[in-house]
């Protein structure tokens, strides 16, 4: 299982931040962005994300789930929908808080979730 979590882990974008709280880095994964990590560096803080990454898609894996495809992989299919200004402004509100760098990666996430 950890072996095929970190080829999947390979494919995933990080991101790394400077964190004034904690003296060093913050970063995460636009895949998954709830995984976090940290570190007085920032490779130090990459590996920190790279092993919690690892494990979140190791357990992942072991659950039946399929872990998301990494932000860079080949998109074709397309889906419209139409909301109110109001709606719009509340899931691009949401995707800034829960870490998303775009509407239609927390979308595809949401939406997904648990159909596996």
């Amino acid at each position: 299982m950890l072996a095929e979590a970190g080829r999947i882990a390979s494919t995933y974008s990080y991101v790394v931040e400077p964190s004034e709280e904690a003296g060093g880095y913050f970063g995460r994964t636009l895949e998954l962005p709830y995984v976090m990590g940290d570190g007085r560096t920032q490779e130090a803080c990459i590996d920190s994300v790279r092993e919690a990454t690892i494990c979140a898609i190791a357990t992942m894996l072991e659950r039946g789930e399929s872990p998301p495809e990494g932000a860079t992989s080949p998109r074709s299919e397309q889906v419209n929908i139409r909301l109110t200004a109001m709606e719009r402004l509340r899931i691009d509100l949401e995707a800034r808080r829960a870490g998303f760098r775009s509407v239609s990666d927390y979308i595809r996430t949401a939406a997904l979730r648990g159909t596996d």
